[in-house]
């Protein structure tokens, strides 16, 4: 898979944007980041994730999923190896983080509703 793969599938899903963080291309659902082409240059996608994702990614596919070095990996954010990722493997890794980003925006706004509602 290519750079131009991994965006046009995470381009695919309802509701996603292409932006930039720190002069990356990000890929965005309801304003917020579920994936980054920040390591293309290394020839990486880069994925947020759950920490118990990323175990099971990296269990069942160590040739093509790693952690980010550093805090960043042990807050879920992991590397696929674009040129070892078939399209469905990076289909559904790409669905992966964008299913938990439109989880994580619904529990935010139903905080940020109740919190409207007791002030």
């Amino acid at each position: 898979m290519t750079e131009k793969d991994f965006r046009r599938i995470a381009l695919s899903f309802e509701g996603a944007e292409e932006g930039s963080h720190m002069g990356s291309p990000d890929f965005r659902v309801g304003g917020r980041i579920f994936a980054t082409l920040a390591s293309i240059k290394e020839g990486y996608g880069n994925l947020k994730l759950t920490l118990e994702q990323q175990a099971a990614f990296v269990e069942e596919l160590p040739k093509v999923f790693l952690p980010i070095h550093g805090g960043w990996g042990r807050m879920g954010m992991t590397h696929i190896r674009l040129a070892a990722a078939s399209e469905d493997v990076l289909e559904g890794a790409l669905r992966t983080a964008w299913k938990l980003r439109v989880e994580q925006n619904a529990k935010t706004a139903k905080k940020s509703s109740r919190t409207k509602r007791t002030t």
